[in-house]
């Protein structure tokens, strides 16, 4: 049962709840230690909250983070234009920029609607030679990546994805059927 005299401690709690993987527990603990322990962790949060609500956004050409309306990557004339990688969310920017070994363009494909789908045409008249999907692999993905290809058939790019397969240190036991599958279909001579 809950105590109605820590209302607002109980609202910070079910606040950060609703983050991901943030349960009950984590929860309790992170708000009573910006309650109890160092408020100034909590005031610093609070405001690169608002500071990030009120300042990101998406950005126009490839739909990934960004306080202006085009985001550094796109702005950047040093990256490779002629290669473009679609993704899912722009989260996956930030994953592939962190470790620095992609350096062309992006396009976020959050869903696949004909306005998506345009727009990524608009990209490619822009100049793109190469489509790389970095897409989770599923039969969905699969349909998306074939679709997408039929739609830019006339534009005459080449189209990849990234490899998948079996990861390093993991016993076969333990891998989806779709990954075994595919690193046993895309093996290569050693």
């Amino acid at each position: 049962m809950r105590n109605t005299t820590l209302d607002k401690f109980n609202r910070l709690v079910d606040a950060l709840q609703e983050l991901p993987t943030i349960g009950k527990k984590t929860a309790t603990r992170l708000a009573y230690f910006m309650v109890m322990n160092d408020s100034y962790v909590g005031m610093k949060l609070s405001h690169a909250i608002e500071d990030a609500l009120s300042s990101l956004k998406k950005c126009q050409r490839c739909g990934g983070m960004s306080e202006d309306s085009l985001c550094y990557i796109c702005s950047d004339e040093t990256r490779d234009s002629s290669l473009l990688c679609i993704v899912e969310n722009a989260k996956d920017i930030l994953l592939l920029e962190e470790n620095g070994l992609f350096y062309g363009k992006y396009f976020v494909l959050e869903h696949l609607d004909e306005e998506a789908v345009t727009h990524l045409e608009d990209v490619v008249v822009e100049g793109v030679d190469e489509i790389l999907f970095a897409l989770t692999p599923s039969i969905s993905n699969d349909a998306v990546i074939m679709y997408i290809e039929e739609r830019l058939s006339e534009y005459n790019l080449k189209f990849t994805k990234i490899a998948q397969g079996v990861p390093t240190g993991v016993s076969l036991e333990n891998i989806d059927l779709l990954s075994l599958t595919r690193a046993l279909e895309d093996r290569v001579e050693i």
